[in-house]
């Protein structure tokens, strides 16, 4: 089981997108911690959303898409609803 997720900075809103074989929450809790350069620079973060696949090479995919323009419009439109 892999997943593809995204934190939201609550220092900036600024987002991050990633994929994990971790569960998202334990992988939130390393980011917190700065894991990496962006996560270190801009936490603490929330875990806003997240999908579940049945292997790392899908979640990557799915990853890829979410960083692009039409996933960041998907990202946009569903993170935004009231």
């Amino acid at each position: 089981m892999s997943f593809t997720y995204v934190l939201k900075s609550l220092k900036n809103g600024k987002r991050y997108i990633g994929s994990t074989n971790l569960l998202p929450k334990e992988r939130l809790k390393k980011h917190n911690h700065g894991s990496n350069q962006f996560t270190k620079r801009n936490g603490p973060f929330e875990l806003v959303y997240q999908e579940e696949y049945d292997n790392k090479t899908e979640a990557r995919k799915r990853e890829i898409f979410l960083k692009s323009g039409i996933g960041r419009k998907f990202l946009d439109d569903i993170l935004h609803r009231d």
